[in-house]
């Protein structure tokens, strides 16, 4: 089995967890970890017998790069990585529009240069939307309902970091059934910042126009702290003409440790896939899989 040489790019929470998941992949080489140069040269102990760098260029040959960094800076930081001709994979967790328009931007730069990337890959938009569609299939006609949490949500953390004013942040999001959740918004602020004005930039931001959002400020937002998640999926359709079909798909999980796995899975994918774009649903589910050939996956799991 030939060794994929992946370098991780970032290393927050997700990082951290995907140099576990490629560590632990037995058709998978860490080739390093590249940081902002403010931090490259600081590296933590777990990191002693890993390549760190402020370039990717510094760690030889890559086949591909895991994009660890936050949403918002995934459109050009990808487009940079696929014009060296690496492939990348992201967990860009922004639905809709911006989905379609990255996977748009990316698609055109991957085919100029010969190069793969598998845009969302995290668990939502990523695998969730996988199961969403198989649900779909299995009863056309219906209804589903993706139920999130409780639980840290990351890339709305992110971006409540991202504030001006605030020193560290944790957002949380609650289910309220059907689809509609509440984000719970907890903060410290700095000295001088308004509260009023933080609350503000907070519940305008896309990332929470669309939700009932509250927002809190504390002393500690460490001591709050949870990296447990999950989602409850339910579709209720019809099937040819049978009605009253009812699905379900729960997890609990660790939040950044999924998204990493998933991202590895996604990382060992786009060396099977034609140059391009693509989101988990565009995947044959195979290609996730360590495997020399699909038939001895076929003989293991169909």
């Amino acid at each position: 089995m030939t060794n994929i040489r992946v370098a991780v790019v970032g290393y927050g929470n997700i990082g951290k967890c995907a140099v576990e998941a490629i560590r632990e992949s037995p058709d998978m080489e860490l080739a390093g970890v590249v940081r902002r140069k403010s931090t490259a040269g600081k590296v933590p102990v777990e990191l002693a017998d890993v390549f760190v760098a402020s370039d990717v260029k510094e760690l030889g040959k890559v086949n591909v790069a895991l994009l660890c960094g936050p949403t918002r800076s995934i459109p050009e930081t990808a487009e940079q990585y696929l014009a060296l001709g690496i492939n990348t994979v992201d967990s860009f967790d922004i639905h809709g529009d911006a989905l379609w328009n990255l996977r748009q931007q990316l698609d055109k730069a991957g085919k100029t240069h010969n190069a793969v990337s598998i845009i969302s890959a995290g668990w939502d938009p990523g695998s969730d939307s996988v199961i969403r569609i198989l649900m779909e299939a299995m009863a056309p006609k219906g209804i589903t309902y993706t139920n999130f949490g409780p639980g840290m949500s990351m890339g709305h953390t992110v971006a409540v970091k991202s504030k001006a004013g605030v020193r560290n942040a944790l957002s949380i999001t609650i289910p309220t059934g059907t689809g509609v959740h509440r984000r719970m918004v907890y903060v410290e602020l700095e000295p001088d910042a308004d509260f009023a004005d933080v609350e503000q930039a907070i519940k305008t931001d896309a990332y929470f126009a669309r939700d009932h959002t509250i927002v809190a400020q504390v002393d500690n937002v460490d001591n709050l702290i949870d990296m447990g998640h999950g989602v409850l999926m339910e579709r209720k359709g019809v099937s040819g003409v049978t009605h009253n079909q009812m699905f379900e798909f729960r997890m609990k999980i660790n939040n950044p440790a999924l998204t990493a796995q998933i991202m590895t899975a996604c990382g060992r994918a786009t060396m099977r896939l034609q140059p391009g774009a693509y989101t988990m649903p565009e995947v044959p589910v195979m290609d996730l899989l360590p495997a020399d050939d699909r038939e001895s996956l076929v003989k293991r799991l169909v």
